[in-house]
Order: C-alpha cells, then structure tokens, then sequence
C-alpha cells in the first residue's frame, strides 16, 4: 500500500497528556502526526518536540475562535472578520516553525441573525485575502465539511457546500479537506464523491461509522477507499482521526507498522 499515514494527535493516545502523545506516535512507527491546534501548549515546544522525534507534521486547524460561547472557526462570521485574519496571520507563523504546509480554516457555525449568503460571501472574502499570503509561505488552505449529526450548528455539511466556497475563491491554494467520517454521516456514496472531486482534494481524515472509531469496527469499506485512492494516485495524507475503541496501540493492528511511516514520492 503506497499510501501516507498521519496519526491525528488530538484523538490518538488520549491516555497521556498532548505532548506525551508525540513520543507514543513515533514508537508506533509513524513518521507524520497531525493535531487540531499547536496554540494552548505553545508552537516552540511543539517544535522541539517533533525536531527531536523526527517527525513531520501534515495539518493543524486556525485558532477556533471563542469555543467558551460555542465558537468553532470564523472563517464565515462577518463580526469576526478582524479576529479571522490576525489569528490567521499567527497560524502561518505556527506553520513555519512547525513546517507544515496544510491548514484546515474553520468555517464556523451558522448565525441565525444573517442571510447564509451574508456568511458565504464573508468566507470567499476572508479566503481570496488568504490565500496569497499562505502562497508566499507554500501552505494550502483547506475547507472542510463537519457532519450534522455531531456539528449542527455548523454552517458547511456537505462536500457540495465546501466545493461552492473552493469553486468561487479559485485558487490554487484552497483545497478541499475530505473527511470519510463526516462523508458517511451526511452523504455516503463515498467513493464516487472521492472520485469527482480528487482534483480539489487535499487531505483526508477517516474514522468507522458508527462511533467514530478505528477502520474495521463500523461500516464503512475501508478498503475499498484505499484501493481507489491509490488507483487515482492519491498522494497526500490520510489522517487518523478516529476515537480508539480501545487502547490506541491496540485500536492501530489494522495498520501494519510498515504502512505507518509515510513513504516519499
């Protein structure tokens, strides 16, 4: 299997702290993690962390915005345009030092008090001023779709919604997240939709449905996804954003450690 693997640091391992968490994914046999945000325990440490470990990160998320008062992302709130972009501007700082070049930008729940157009409109804007500065850092933006069963009040629930806004700001550096998980909750018909839409797809994250757990535990043909994938020569990452059903180093045995260290192309 040619495929690159990233453990998703934010999910895996939960039975240490984060930072812990790093060391375990480099014993399991990754070369590459992922994590929603590097801000709270703070980018340097991250840093020397990954620099010691030797390994390389595929994706975090911009700041989420005020998660205390229900916030996830401000990509797509005019009220928030001002805190989106200076947040934005410290997120490609974190990719530097990290070397990541993907970054998922949260678009936001829906406010009921606006047209959604109003919010669309707002996204596209925040993204064309984006996207050439993430260009001159060699980062790629991602949007991504959250399912409305776990995310209701989120604005982007299927992947039809996230390519409008990838369609309209089109540009080369706004790409699609495609998460199966998410996928499967709202839409199905998987690997048809990763069919159309590979050529705007970046990254993808997978769990089993139901529960959100390892591959092999639900319903999803985990297989079937990856034969397709490596058909169509995908070469980005696949992130391991499950919730272990077990002790994560139990939930990885459907992963042979050689498939866990991402291979060059």
């Amino acid at each position: 299997m040619n495929l690159r693997f990233a453990a998703n640091l934010s999910m895996l391992f939960p039975e240490v702290p984060f930072l812990d968490r790093f060391a375990l994914a480099a014993k399991a046999g990754f070369s590459t993690v992922e994590f929603l945000f590097p801000y709270q325990e703070g980018v340097d440490k991250i840093g020397t962390y990954l620099d010691d470990l030797g390994l390389a990160v595929a994706l975090f998320d911009v700041p989420p915005g005020d998660t205390a008062v229900g916030e996830f992302g401000t990509l797509g709130l005019p009220s928030r345009r001002d805190y989106f972009r200076r947040t934005f501007v410290s997120a490609l700082e974190a990719a530097r030092r990290l070397k990541c070049s993907r970054v998922n930008v949260l678009f936001g729940n829906r406010d009921s008090d606006l047209d959604p157009e109003a919010q669309i409109s707002c996204a596209i804007e925040n993204l064309v001023w984006a996207a050439p500065q993430a260009a001159e850092t060699g980062v790629v933006l991602l949007v991504e779709s959250l399912n409305a069963t776990d995310f209701p009040d989120y604005f982007l629930h299927t992947t039809a919604a996230a390519m409008e806004i990838i369609t309209a700001v089109n540009h080369p550096q706004v790409k699609l997240q495609y998460d199966v998980y998410h996928a499967q909750m709202t839409e199905g018909n998987l690997i048809h939709t990763i069919t159309c839409c590979f050529t705007h797809i970046e990254h993808i994250q997978i769990a089993d449905v139901p529960g959100r757990h390892e591959p092999g535990t639900g319903e999803i043909n985990y297989q079937a996804i990856f034969t397709r994938l490596e058909e169509l020569a995908y070469q980005g990452y696949i992130g391991l954003e499950y919730r272990p059903s077990q002790e994560t180093m139990a939930s990885l045995n459907w992963l042979p450690v050689e498939f866990r260290k991402s291979p060059s192309f």
